[in-house]
């Protein structure tokens, strides 16, 4: 079966969720002019959300955050919702994260209990028609920019989906590979790495591997604040603010401990006492205030290759999807996005 032409659909949003907002995997090369990259706070529930319907991995979608949030389409969409658990209803009826689905035009889709985590991805086959910043359609509220969707909000959406239906709804579509992350222990481990004032902090790699860590309410894209015990480094002069990857723990002047997300700016003068590895960045991203966490030292070489693997699972599942869709007629995103092997990891 060919893929017939694309369809122009129209989303209309009737719940909004306590934070929804058009989003993908942020600005590249931004940074060198001031300007965060931003992007999905859970890269791999988003990348894995665009995967799933056959899109680029860095293709728009929807980033939602607490509470209800439901849609209707004007025409049939073919959909995934990844993310922290939650419950999926198509017209009442249940169906899985982390697989995609085909719903039917003017059907009511429903996200609701959430749990565990706090974001959730609604990924469409196609493209969202959203604006742009910087080439890119993730927030940017200091720059005006904040995306955030509202009730009764119609959304534009060329999609690629038309000639396919799914017959049972409660039922995976397809059998696919897809690397689902744990979000169910009380207590979540974060792997971490040195900083550059790892050395200079006496008892700071005992203190974050023995003690639980609660993040706090005033935690957000720029970074988390965590309420536990911290060390301050000893006989460090000024430290001249300077950029700092994602991930970076810093202890400012009081007793707090912040590592910072994708929309942090520059070190502001703190110490850097370490870093959370890439690999642990998703998972960071769905953090909730109250969440419980404690870190485990590991050495760079075990960083890059748990990234590695993250990876090989990622794109395994690409060329699985690919593969179903071109044998059913499905239209997929020619352009894949891996990430080459070399790719820095801490």
């Amino acid at each position: 079966m060919e893929a017939k032409a694309e369809q122009e659909v129209t989303l209309t949003i009737s719940e909004a969720g306590w934070l929804s907002t058009f989003q993908d995997l942020g600005r590249e090369d931004s940074e060198y002019m001031g300007v965060p990259c931003g992007g999905a706070a859970d890269q791999h529930s988003a990348a894995t959300a665009n995967i799933l319907v056959g899109n680029r991995r860095g293709a728009p979608l929807l980033e939602i955050m607490g509470s209800r949030f439901a849609f209707t389409a004007s025409h049939d969409v073919f959909i995934s919702v990844t993310g922290t658990p939650a419950d999926v209803a198509v017209g009442g009826v249940p169906v899985p994260m982390w697989q995609p689905v085909c719903v039917p035009a003017r059907t009511r889709v429903v996200i609701s209990n959430v749990r565990d985590g706090m974001r959730n991805y609604l990924a469409f086959s196609g493209e969202l028609d959203t604006p742009r910043f910087m080439g890119s359609a993730a927030p940017e509220s200091r720059m005006g920019f904040p995306q955030q969707l509202e009730a009764g909000q119609a959304v534009g959406l060329t999609s690629r989906y038309r000639g396919f239906s799914q017959p049972y709804l409660g039922q995976p579509l397809f059998r696919l590979p897809v690397p689902v992350p744990d979000f169910s222990p009380k207590v979540w481990t974060v792997d971490v790495v040195e900083g550059p004032e790892t050395d200079r902090t006496p008892g700071i790699r005992e203190l974050l591997s023995n003690s639980v860590y609660t993040v706090g309410g005033k935690s957000n894209h720029v970074g988390l604040r965590l309420d536990g015990p911290v060390v301050h480094p000893e006989g460090l002069g000024e430290i001249i603010s300077h950029g700092v990857p994602i991930g970076a723990f810093e202890i400012p002047h009081g007793d707090e401990l912040i590592i910072l997300g994708r929309s942090r700016t520059l070190t502001a003068g703190y110490p850097i006492v370490a870093v959370a590895t890439k690999a642990s960045l998703p998972l960071l991203g769905q953090a909730s205030p109250g969440r419980k966490m404690t870190f485990r030292w590991v050495s760079q070489e075990a960083a890059v290759e748990r990234w590695r693997e993250q990876q090989r699972l990622r794109c395994a599942l690409e060329e699985r999807v690919h593969n179903l869709f071109a044998a059913v007629g499905l239209p997929f995103a020619q352009a894949a996005e891996a990430t080459p092997p070399g790719t820095r990891a801490a």
